[in-house]
């Protein structure tokens, strides 16, 4: 990768003009000017002039025909794709006639075609590039929607759940984040940073940060790794970082930047790109001087409110461990961890971007990036494209502060199909976001250590999987040992307990590893532990854990009355639950051509619980059938049109288990 970018950088020997103005517009008042790279170009014909003429906002579509798949993602880091055809080999990106010329020329270099793609660009002009509502896309929430499923978190789950503001848009519009914990723990907590939407094209990111939280919660006290991790950790969710780009991006406009009309104001994209407004070495490349560009950087460094918000709240979560300079490392044992999700292109991306000089803490942050891949398949690599691009989140975080910082980088386009963001990105890059929260209390020391899998326990044998095989492209060292400890984790001083490998001999990458867990001196009911290995260079990863039950089952409170007694298997589909008074519970939304719906619920003859039948109408989710009565069980049957539709459950009083059953 550093050999390509090098290849680019010997352009930089000479400018070549093109035979047309490509000039960009003036500077904004007040911006600073360091010096940057220059880049070679290959002069536009007059027809390709003659196109970006008559474009209004001087940028049209360009297709980029590739042949080596290392090239196209330095492609993609640069200019953010409309479309990237794996497939067919071909990139389709919104340039300048600057921008063009630069990318004809890095072509010429790195075997890549670069020709105006006339359809896109007459849509473009048209209009009807940006029909692309949220409406038509029934698995990704609002501005409005998503705030509303943050504040029933809350009132969920109040002792794990918080909602607060900490900051305002330009227009004065608030920002918020999510913060999960379980309030009733106390001792240093690492702090986890997930931040989404900051373009607001981008619908997917939003989503995927909401239902992280909502796994998180609903998973508290059965997931054992959730639950240790909400126990000892801090999570802070900024699902919406751009809202009123957001917002604009709903009515169905193609928008990248915030809304500050101050820029651009009586053009067609005001605003400032705030992944390039972010002070870290900003204005060094990749972003542009005119307002009118979708890569605005701003009239000066953070300039943008939305930017001083999230600039603020990483300050307040992460204390300074590094010079801001390029070569003085992040102590190894430098907690928590900051990930900005964006889409698209399926990357998995470290700082620097600015530079292709790598960061001072390049290995741990490279092995982190590859554990990532494991889980979502993305291509790992440092975020430098064919050109520098400053002003970004990531960098800013690391740079400034040294924590260990990704961007991740979803999918296949800004408005993904729902049924491959449900079916492949949202469990893929879920675990990926899973996997970076275990590793948040020492990430660079844990990067490099090997996974405890499949921890499991049978009476009082323990098992588990101890792999260093989990970090793509990287070599696998050997396991060492593995080790575990009951009820309190090795970060409180916990007492380990050694295992040993299932074949009697640590010597392989991947070792089956097992224990007898002496429960004398245990209380009766539910134990937590937690495994952990270490690889022959003495690299240890993180925990994970498994519940233990000694004697009886703890019982919780309040006590749900018990499950009702299983239907017969005559549904097509059955959903169950647990849920106490004032509660409920939405299932996942399905597509149906047509027909009979039924669904029939049963639930404990202490509860009254309520059964509702939901169909999205383009805009939001509208109520179609219900019942709502004082049955037990409760039954729906809903003459349907082709459309998506989900169920809600409803625990109007009392609590406890439910069966829903469903044929369609």
């Amino acid at each position: 990768m550093n050999k390509m970018f090098g290849v680019v950088s010997l352009l930089t020997l000479a400018l070549t003009l093109s035979a047309c103005s490509s000039s960009e517009a003036p500077a904004a008042p007040d911006a600073e000017a360091p010096a940057k790279q220059e880049f070679a170009r290959v002069p536009a014909t007059e027809a390709e002039c003659a196109t970006f003429d008559k474009s209004e906002t001087g940028e049209v579509f360009a297709r980029v025909d590739y042949t080596d798949i290392e090239a196209a993602y330095k492609v993609a880091i640069s200019f953010e794709p409309w479309e990237f055809n794996q497939d067919e080999k071909f990139l389709t990106v919104n340039v300048t006639q600057e921008d063009f010329e630069r990318l004809r020329a890095s072509g010429q270099e790195l075997g890549f075609t670069v020709s105006i793609d006339e359809k896109l660009t007459q849509q473009q002009a048209d209009g009807t590039l940006d029909a692309q509502a949220i409406g038509g896309y029934p698995c990704f929430r609002t501005v409005q929607e998503t705030y509303a499923a943050a504040q029933s978190i809350v009132q969920q789950y109040p002792n794990l759940a918080r909602w607060e503001q900490h900051g305002r848009t330009t227009a004065g519009n608030p920002i918020y984040r999510l913060v999960l914990t379980n309030k009733n723990t106390s001792g240093t907590k690492p702090k986890v940073l997930f931040n989404s939407a900051l373009h607001a094209r981008e619908y997917a990111t939003a989503e995927l940060n909401l239902r992280f939280a909502e796994k998180l919660v609903a998973e508290y006290g059965t997931n054992p790794d959730i639950t240790w991790m909400l126990d000892s950790q801090e999570f802070y969710l900024v699902f919406q970082a751009n809202p009123d780009g957001r917002a604009r991006a709903e009515q169905g406009r193609l928008w990248r930047k915030n809304v500050n009309t101050r820029f651009c104001g009586t053009g067609s994209t005001p605003g400032v790109d705030l992944n390039r407004n972010f002070p870290f070495r900003w204005n060094t490349g990749g972003s542009s001087s005119d307002p009118c560009n979708e890569t605005f950087m701003g009239p000066s460094a953070g300039s943008e409110t939305e930017t001083q918000a999230l600039m603020g709240l990483m300050r307040q979560l992460f204390p300074d461990r590094r010079n801001d300079d390029l070569t003085s490392p992040a102590p190894a044992d430098t907690m928590g961890i900051y990930i900005d999700i964006h889409s698209y292109s399926r990357l998995n991306l470290w700082p620097f971007g600015s530079t292709s000089t790598k960061p001072p803490n390049s290995a741990a942050m490279e092995n982190l990036g590859r554990k990532f891949s494991y889980y979502n398949g993305h291509k790992p690599m440092q975020a430098v494209g064919l050109y520098p691009a400053s002003g970004g989140t990531d960098e800013f975080a690391y740079g400034t502060l040294g924590v260990a910082s990704y961007t991740l980088e979803l999918g296949d386009a800004f408005f993904e199909d729902c049924s491959k963001f449900t079916s492949d990105i949202l469990p893929r890059n879920m675990n990926a976001l899973l996997y970076a929260a275990k590793v948040a209390r020492a990430p660079y020391q844990m990067a490099g250590g090997p996974d405890a899998t499949n921890v499991a326990v049978s009476g009082t044998t323990l098992t588990a999987t101890a792999t260093d095989n989990q970090a793509v492209g990287a070599t696998a060292q050997a396991i060492r040992s593995a080790e575990y400890f009951i009820d309190t984790p090795p970060w409180a001083g916990g007492t380990p307990v050694a295992m040993t490998a299932t074949d009697g001999t640590f010597n392989g990458t991947s070792e089956g590893v097992r224990a007898t867990i002496n429960t004398a001196g245990l209380s009766a009911g539910r134990h937590t532990v937690y495994v952990r290995a270490t690889d022959t260079s003495g690299s240890t990863g993180p925990v994970s854990a498994v519940f233990l039950n000694v004697g009886s089952t703890p019982t919780p409170d309040p006590t749900p009355d018990p499950t009702p007694e299983p239907t017969p298997p005559t549904y097509d589909r059955t959903y169950q639950g647990t849920l106490y008074s004032g509660q409920n519970q939405v299932t996942q939304y399905y597509q149906y051509a047509g027909g009979t719906i039924t669904g029939e619920l049963k639930f404990p003859a202490s509860a009254d619980f309520d059964l509702y039948l939901q169909k999205w109408n383009g805009s939001n989710w509208a109520y179609v059938a219900q019942a709502d009565g004082t049955s037990n069980p409760e039954r729906v049957s809903y003459n349907a049109t082709s459309g998506y539709y989900r169920w809600i459950v409803n625990a109007y009083s009392g609590s406890g288990s439910f069966v829903l059953g469903e044929n369609r």
